[in-house]
């Protein structure tokens, strides 16, 4: 951590020691300040068009900096994926990035490092989205986009650099069944979501060494067109000069706007259930627990952000103060919310000792309850508020992050002030908002437990905490 340092001996300490040396020590200082002029803060209005071939275009200006940030946002990705080929949207947007028609991945790369410039593609799971960004200097914007352009809608998918591009992708995959934090997010997806699309977090070995140039090809072609895409730029361009580039690189895009089917829907929440991810030998428990929560545009939106940062949301938050700074049994404790088209997940996660994973697991437990039960005290409360604001302020000086800011905006169909409210709309939630989105969202009755472990040493504790079904590495039940 920076601006801190420990002596030699200490840092030679289990950390069961270095809390018992230490936790009297441990408080909660609660300074967050957030100035009345912070609370008024306003992003900078963006500049709406759309192109003659269906393409919206958002540009916020910001001139602190002689820099650029660019955005497309397609609104397909991992959810449209076919149910025979999980990982395609993803496939299909990283193979973006290994060259184009007129340029092969050698040159690309080579055109990007020379303008000391960032071009990426991604498509993130558990979402419908498909992005390319890049950005630079400001001097080199019209060079810039015309690579991304080049990238998002020209791309070669060559059967050579799909070939490379599948070793890559197959070594990876089995890195990551190595790690037991992906085990346990993979086994707590398929137990909130079941056969719903959002339950994926990963491509398969079979579906990588499945995928076809043609399906790329064919994904791309439907996807990849104006009409269902949104183009962002913010940073130090006028709005006049960045609307002009968006038509010269982008004007020309052609594509009608796919048919899509809605989303499947939900299957029925799941009851309380342990899933023991079995994994002899380790020395740490991998912990998750979690239940489905919200839609990005729910009401509760906002309540349930405040909520989940007094439980988990760093490392003043109750989680890391509890199970960390008081207990001792881990490095880390935090809590995620994943708000989307669809209810995503609100979940809490660590990794401790194996010895020490019956008390853990309870004072977790705890944890969930209290949140539930109990009004927050005022204090606590206004540190976790003051937090957030200030986080978002301090957000704003990124162009990228502005970007994101009104792109999320478009994407979700928010209102076009949303963000002009955020700050009011956080401060003004009460112990009770927060009482009652925790008692809405993480229902005793509903939580999934997941555990990653050595099941020679936790496994019959975990039936205590609900019915137990075991899973080997693989995601096979046992």
């Amino acid at each position: 951590m920076k601006g801190i340092i420990f002596s030699a001996a200490l840092l030679a300490l289990p950390l069961r020691e270095v809390r018992a040396q230490g936790a009297k020590a441990v408080q909660r200082l609660r300074r967050a300040p957030v100035s009345a002029e912070v609370l008024k803060v306003r992003l900078p209005r963006p500049v709406k068009a759309a192109l003659p071939n269906g393409l919206s275009v958002v540009v916020v200006e910001q001139h602190k900096l002689p820099t650029v940030a660019f955005s497309l946002w397609v609104r397909s990705g991992p959810l449209s994926d076919p149910a025979d080929l999980p990982g395609l949207a993803e496939f299909a947007a990283e193979m973006l990035e290994e060259g184009t028609k007129t340029r092969s991945s050698e040159v690309l790369s080579r055109e990007i490092e020379e303008l000391g410039a960032n071009v990426d593609a991604a498509a993130p799971w558990g979402g419908d989205l498909s992005q390319v960004l890049a950005g630079g200097m400001t001097e080199d914007a019209d060079r810039i986009m015309e690579l991304m352009r080049d990238m998002a809608t020209n791309p070669a998918f060559t059967a050579d650099e799909l070939e490379k591009y599948k070793k890559r992708r197959l070594s990876q995959l089995e890195e990551q069944r190595a790690q037991p934090r992906f085990l346990a997010s993979e086994r707590l997806r398929a137990e909130l979501y079941g056969a719903f699309p959002g339950a994926r977090v990963s491509a398969t070995p079979e579906s990588v060494s499945k995928v076809s140039a043609a399906d790329l090809k064919a994904f791309h072609e439907k996807h990849f067109v104006p009409a269902n895409a949104v183009l962002g730029i913010a940073g130090d361009l006028t709005a006049e000069k960045a609307l002009a580039l968006a038509k010269k690189h982008f004007g020309s895009w052609k594509g009608a706007a796919p048919s899509k089917a809605p989303l499947a829907d939900l299957p029925p929440a799941p009851a309380k259930a342990v899933a023991l991810v079995e994994r002899p030998g380790s020395v740490q428990t991998e912990i998750m627990a979690g239940a489905r929560a919200l839609k990005r545009t729910d009401p509760d939106y906002i309540p349930t952000v405040v909520a989940n940062r007094v439980f988990g949301g760093g490392p003043s938050a109750r989680l890391f103060l509890n199970l960390r700074e008081e207990k001792g049994y881990t490095y880390g404790a935090y809590s995620y919310l994943s708000a989307d088209l669809y209810p995503g997940p609100w979940n809490a996660w660590t990794a401790v000792r194996t010895e020490v994973t019956e008390p853990a697991l309870k004072d977790l437990f705890a944890e969930f309850a209290r949140l539930r039960d109990e009004p927050v005290p005022a204090d606590e409360l206004l540190e976790a508020k003051n937090s957030i604001v200030a986080k978002f302020a301090l957000a704003l000086e990124s162009p990228q992050a502005l970007l994101d800011s009104w792109l999320t905006v478009e994407y979700y169909g928010l209102a076009q002030d949303y963000w002009d409210r955020y700050p009011e709309a956080i401060s003004a939630v009460d112990a009770a908002a927060l009482r009652r989105a925790a008692g809405a969202y993480l229902d005793p009755s509903r939580l999934q437990l997941v555990c990653v472990g050595d099941p020679a040493k936790i496994k019959t504790l975990l039936g205590q905490f609900g019915p137990l079904a075991a899973y080997d590495t693989a995601g096979k039940r046992k």
